[in-house]
């Protein structure tokens, strides 16, 4: 069994040695352990750091890209070089690499599809009162948008299956932990969770600038995922909740024609219709959108089918093989070697190949 351990590194020249250094080397039920750094664009000496532990397996972004695309793009490189389990951890050595053993073994035992390593957030020194709070809420939320039952959502150190990832599709800009965990949990696979310790602070996040910033993105990952797999429950519930609310006027302004004075309350009227109209709207795109997840499903059936033939063992790239591209680092550009740029996507991310 292969697995590939990525790193998504911007400027983490610091703290990635201490990240390598405690990856273990060996892992039982594990023939081979290799670790995959994801350059997203960084300035400083993160990639000749990571030579110099010998690391071999690299994914260049040119410029940053953001934590979703480096998941992605990192995915990707591993599955092509026949990993069997993808763990993600961060440059920043937030997370205890030694533990990786434990978050891999539900999978190498398969009982889990998915593993993901349990902070305890409400143990950790450096977190707010009200930032704990906003964890644990953020963790309800998603456990009730995804039908899960996990104590720390927003991790990401996680141990992901070669079958879970053929199923899981990444659209978000922001971070995959959310809608990854929604995905996975709408399409019943095993989510299993591992309690871990965390690693003294090193760095200020550099995914959002303040914890509001990291509220009114999160949430907006979880409404999508949400109504992507739950259309009804959201335009059924809206089109009702306008429909009862038209009927009051409407009810009042019948009451008031009854008794005679309809004529001076005209805006009951006016205001019922509005209401009406947004309830025939709601169960308009309750149609659309049940017409789109059925679309949706049968591409995503489609992806899965594709990427079962693209990562099939004879299109897989030898990772024993050292990587012969050396990028060349300059402030605005990379430059590949011609073997390596068909690699090359047209967005600026290259994937580094053996």
């Amino acid at each position: 069994m292969r697995l590939f351990v990525q790193v998504p590194c911007l400027n983490e020249e610091q703290t990635l040695p201490l990240v390598l250094e405690s990856i273990p080397k060996e892992i039982p039920g594990i023939d081979e352990i290799h670790v995959l750094i994801i350059d997203d664009g960084s300035s400083d000496r993160t990639v000749e750091v990571a030579r110099s532990f010998g690391v071999e397996h690299f994914v260049f972004h040119t410029r940053n890209m953001g934590l979703a695309r480096s998941f992605r793009d990192g995915v990707d490189y591993a599955l092509q070089h026949g990993a069997d389990i993808v763990v993600n951890t961060d440059g920043d050595n937030q997370y205890p690499q030694e533990r990786i053993s434990d978050l891999v073994q539900p999978i190498v035992h398969g009982t889990a599809d998915i593993v993901i390593g349990d902070r305890q957030t409400k143990t950790i020194s450096h977190f707010s009162p009200f930032k704990k709070l906003m964890q644990r809420i953020g963790s309800q939320v998603v456990n009730f948008a995804g039908g899960t039952k996990l104590p720390d959502a927003a991790s990401g150190f996680r141990a992901y299956s070669r079958e879970s990832l053929y199923r899981l599709n990444v659209v978000t800009e922001f971070s995959y932990c959310m809608e990854t965990i929604i995905q996975a949990g709408h399409k019943r696979m095993r989510i299993d969770s591992v309690a871990v310790t965390t690693n003294p602070k090193t760095r200020e996040s550099r995914l959002f600038k303040n914890i509001f910033q990291h509220m009114g993105r999160s949430g907006q990952a979880i409404m999508r995922s949400y109504i992507m797999f739950k259309p009804h429950a959201v335009f059924l519930s809206l089109g009702l909740l306008f429909l009862i609310l038209a009927l009051i006027p409407f009810v009042r302004y019948l009451v008031l024609m009854w008794i005679g004075s309809a004529g001076d309350h005209v805006q009951s009227l006016i205001l019922g219709v509005a209401l009406l109209v947004g309830s025939l709207l709601c169960f308009a795109l309750l149609v659309i959108s049940d017409m789109l997840r059925t679309n949706r499903a049968l591409v995503e059936e489609s992806l899965e089918r594709l990427r079962a033939v693209q990562y099939a063992p004879q299109n897989q790239i030898d990772p024993t093989v050292p990587s012969a591209a050396d990028a060349v680092r300059h402030p605005s550009m990379r430059v590949t070697p011609p073997h390596a740029m068909r690699g090359m996507h047209d967005d600026g991310t290259e994937a580094d190949r053996a």
